[in-house]
Parts: structure tokens; sequence; C-alpha cells
């Protein structure tokens, strides 16, 4: 705990959850719609957002490539992008992937976690990071009418960054 208070180990815990800053932004505890409530729905400021950490040092994300601009369902996307320690402290830092249909004709969450990697950085060092995409998998919806999973085309918003909130990367990219 000692070297945690002192700056000699550089913590990367990160929050699974999301804090509010008041009650009164999460609504009623009668509605049972999630409208409104956790990272994927919330369209407030909260107060900590899902995913979020401290950390003794400072990482810059850069460079975000998609290995393809237009997709089909059945396809893979390959996400790169760089991270890199700018600070004076090594650390580890936790590379967060979300998703958002930006074209949905159907309610649909703000974005989605699809992936993540923790990374350990030395200061000054920067590493390329890739991460997978599966169309058939990250990019779907639970139809009710076809009792099944599906996949709605059009743009989707490829997200990189820190926290649900501190989004330092974007990408659209084409579901056909």
């Amino acid at each position: 705990m000692a070297d945690v208070l002192f700056g000699d180990y550089n913590p990367a815990g990160r929050l699974p959850v999301t804090f509010y800053k008041s009650i009164d932004q999460i609504g009623g505890f009668e509605d049972y719609s999630m409208q409104g409530k956790t990272y994927r729905y919330f369209k407030g400021k909260p107060l900590y957002p899902f995913g979020y950490g401290l950390s003794f040092t400072t990482f810059e994300y850069s460079n975000l490539k998609v290995n393809r601009k237009k997709i089909k369902s059945a396809d893979t996307l390959n996400i790169s992008f760089n991270v890199a320690n700018i600070g004076k402290v090594d650390g580890d830092e936790v590379c967060q992937l979300y998703v958002r249909d930006a074209e949905s004709t159907l309610p649909m969450p703000i974005k989605q976690l699809k992936g993540f990697e923790r990374v350990h950085l030395k200061t000054g060092e920067s590493k390329s990071i890739t991460m997978k995409l599966k169309a058939d998998e990250d990019l779907t919806y639970y139809d009710v009418k076809k009792c099944g999973y599906a996949i709605e085309p059009g743009d989707f918003e490829i997200q990189v960054g820190p926290s649900s909130q501190d989004i330092r990367l974007r990408e659209t990219i084409i579901v056909n």
C-alpha cells in the first residue's frame, strides 16, 4: 500500500460499473428498462465512468487502423492502434475497444465494450495493439421477430480509449 501511495507502484485497475453524480441521474427503480442506466445507455456525465482508472503516468493513443472499411456479416475486423507511455513513470494501461451502431433504426446501446487489453509500458515506450471484432458476434442485436441474432446494415463507429467516456480514437466502418 505504501508503494502505491508514494508512487513506487502504478496500479491500473478499472471500474467495472458507472458511478453517477447523484441518484437523480439514474431514474426510477420501478422502471426496469435500461434506458439511462449503465455506460451503455447513460447520456449524462457520470462522476466516474465505466472503465475509469487512475495512473501516475500519462498514455497517448494514436494511429488507429482498421483492415477494411466495408464488411459483411461473416467478416472479421483487425483493429490496431498504438499506445505510448509519455509520462515519467512505468505503468500499465487498459486499452478499451467499444462499438457504436451509428445508424440503427432500433433502440440500441450508445456503445458497447467489445474488447480490452492490459499493456505494461516503460517510460517512453510505445506498443502496437491489435484486437479483433467478429461481425457476426460483435455487431449483432437480438431480433425478436426472427428469434435470433442479426446485423443491421449501416455505419458502425469503432472507438478506442482508456474508459467509456474518454474515447481517444474513432473510425467508421460500413456493414453491408
